[in-house]
């Protein structure tokens, strides 16, 4: 199934929907992990006026450095353990939102797609054999990184938390095998990211698991699990985001999340 929130005139404060195949959207009744029931109307993607976050979630953990192929292009080793950052919850963007490129550093800011998985239900240290059972469904996301602030802080949780640094949606798709789905990154409808999910380091269950050794996994939690190769700042010479770029995450059987670059304003505002 595919889940979708966003606002009509109807529905000014936001609803789920149940996307079809056709291009209609059920409106349910209910939170996500309600099992939300149809509420006896359907809308068009014309009716949706704004795309909301597709979840509101508690922590928003994520996973460095775990394809192979992005680990070899910035010359990293790969870790020997997952390698886990925090993204504030105030870095949230939904689909066709501005991602802002800051005032206080905005000369690295870079792309990078990515796998989220969403937890639904509480996970303490569950084994592996069972960790997808945790999973409510699978979302795109964006991480977007500002990287001089990476490299001078010596830690990445300010790098990846500037206001609108982590779009996620616009869909939540449940039901699907995500051991080997392709993923690419476009800006400006140039394929600058394409892989396979295959080539994680660590793959999704082993994630659940590791992580719920040392942190309870909340329903909601968005768990980022990493981005291939072909990463803005690895290339030659290097592709930044700046304003008026275009982004958009595709992953194959999930989605595609779109969302424009602007520079911010005095106000603090992209637009």
């Amino acid at each position: 199934m595919k889940f979708v929130r966003f606002t009509t005139a109807r529905h000014p404060q936001g609803v789920y929907g149940l996307a079809h195949d056709n291009g209609d959207i059920e409106v349910l009744k209910g939170g996500l992990f309600d099992a939300p029931e149809p509420a006896g109307e359907t809308v068009s993607p014309g009716d949706i006026q704004r795309y909301l976050v597709p979840v509101d979630p508690p922590n928003i953990l994520a996973v460095g450095r775990n394809y192979r192929e992005h680990a070899a292009e910035t010359d990293d080793d790969l870790p020997q353990a997952p390698l886990l950052f925090i993204k504030a919850t105030t870095s949230l963007a939904a689909h066709e939102d501005d991602i802002v490129i800051p005032a206080a550093a905005p000369g690295q800011v870079d792309y990078e797609a990515e796998l989220v998985a969403i937890i639904g239900r509480t996970a303490r240290n569950v084994p592996i054999e069972t960790a997808l059972d945790y999973v409510f469904g699978f979302s795109c996301g964006h991480d977007v990184s500002a990287r001089d602030c990476q490299q001078s802080d010596g830690q990445w949780a300010r790098a990846k938390s500037f206001d609108t640094f982590a779009p996620m949606g616009p869909f939540v798709v449940t039901g699907i095998d995500v051991s080997g789905l392709r993923i690419r990154m476009r800006v400006n409808d140039e394929c600058v990211q394409d892989q396979s999910t295959k080539d994680m380091v660590f793959n999704v269950p082993y994630l659940v698991s590791y992580l719920s050794r040392s942190t309870t996994l909340l329903p909601g939690t968005a768990l980022f699990t990493g981005t291939p190769c072909g990463v803005g700042i690895a290339r030659t010479p290097p592709l930044l985001l700046k304003p008026g770029d275009v982004c958009e995450v595709d992953i194959e059987g999930v989605g595609v999340l779109r969302n424009r670059v602007v520079a911010e304003t005095q106000t603090g505002a992209g637009r």
